[in-house]
């Protein structure tokens, strides 16, 4: 459908976005750096990590060679961390198997790790012009209002219904399409005329073959995701004291916290001090009652985080759980720490001494 195309790149040109920092360029490192992190991200948000991410990590030689810890530190407050440890993975994959050189066709890409359908093509569009097709949640409302497709995009079929479509307006001519603009117009069209609420139809180049415009059903689609209770937990973080400084422990183990550093986490049923002595190896005493919860939504269910927080008297032997530290709140807000943890640092942030908690 070559009018699709042709549309989308026209308008494109003159109302889509061109001065994002990873545009401008056909250097797949810096454009799968922006591809992973753009995954459930917003761009605004995106933008600063990007900045700070490339300036520290510029080539995916140097990514390979720094710590986990560093490449997590710096995505702390993006969310969905098992993006930046498989960063950090593939690049290491690159250097060891691919002899530092990107993959240069989106089948090839997709085979590393982190890297779905998706992503490979945007990275095989951008870099090399690969004609392939994308479907990120802008371009599944694109599509899904331009041929009226009903049903949760989030399932199988319909799903699959959405694929058939785009492979079916993606350009196949690379010699007279330019798959750069187009790939990036589908992403624009999304993000800035087809909205999820309030779209802006009476601008959008689309119109006049849009089946959800001209059949007054643009409010209709997509079709909402079937309304689900999100299940709830609750649990209570430790904030230990000694001196200025307060006990972080690193998740080891599987988990949306994997190889980030968080507070000592335990139940309200617990007997704080007697579980600081047998799990951490710490003399503490409480030092007031648990404070007010804060919560904190995931993507699966609501946090309800309450924490307790205890004076250390003593440090008697090695913890028998994961790799500790001591840090000063400051220094832990330079570390890889969840969002969650941030949010209860910031309300109980050390200043300078332990009364100032």
């Amino acid at each position: 459908m070559p009018d699709f195309a042709n549309l989308l790149i026209r308008w494109q040109q003159q109302h889509g976005r061109h001065d994002l920092p990873w545009q401008g360029t056909q250097n797949p490192y810096l454009i799968w750096v922006a591809e992973i992190m753009l995954q459930q991200t917003q761009v605004k948000t995106v933008i600063p990590f990007y900045q700070r991410f490339i300036e520290t990590f510029p080539t995916v030689a140097a990514l390979a060679k720094a710590n986990l810890d560093d490449v997590l530190a710096l995505w702390s407050g993006l969310g969905y961390y098992a993006r930046g440890r498989n960063l950090h993975k593939t690049a290491c994959v690159i250097m060891d198997h691919y002899q530092g050189k990107f993959p240069t066709c989106s089948s090839e890409i997709q085979k590393l790790p982190g890297i779905g359908r998706t992503t490979a093509a945007a990275i095989a569009a951008f870099s090399y012009g690969e004609s392939c097709t994308i479907l990120d949640g802008n371009v599944k409302r694109v599509l899904t209002r331009y041929f009226g497709i009903d049903g949760y995009p989030g399932l199988s079929a319909t799903n699959q219904r959405l694929w058939e479509k785009a492979e079916a307006v993606v350009p196949r001519s690379n010699a007279q399409i330019n798959m750069s603009v187009y790939t990036q117009a589908l992403m624009d069209l999304g993000a800035m005329i087809c909205t999820r609420s309030s779209p802006h139809c009476i601008v959008c180049p689309l119109q006049s073959h849009c089946t959800a415009f001209l059949g007054d059903r643009v409010s209709c689609l997509p079709t909402p995701k079937p309304s689900k209770v999100l299940p709830s937990k609750e649990t209570v973080f430790l904030l230990l004291q000694h001196h200025d400084k307060l006990l972080l422990e690193k998740r080891v183990n599987q988990g949306i916290w994997k190889e980030l550093w968080c507070l000592p986490e335990a139940n309200k049923n617990h007997h704080y001090q007697s579980y600081c002595a047998q799990m951490l190896g710490i003399d503490a005493v409480c030092v007031d009652l648990l404070s007010p919860p804060i919560d904190h939504t995931f993507t699966h269910f609501k946090l309800r985080m309450y924490t307790q927080r205890l004076q250390v008297k003593s440090i008697f032997q090695q913890p028998q759980c994961n790799p500790i530290c001591w840090v000063t709140a400051d220094e832990a807000f330079r570390l890889a720490i969840p969002t969650a943890i941030k949010k209860i640092l910031s309300k109980y942030r050390v200043a300078s001494t332990p009364t100032s908690l």
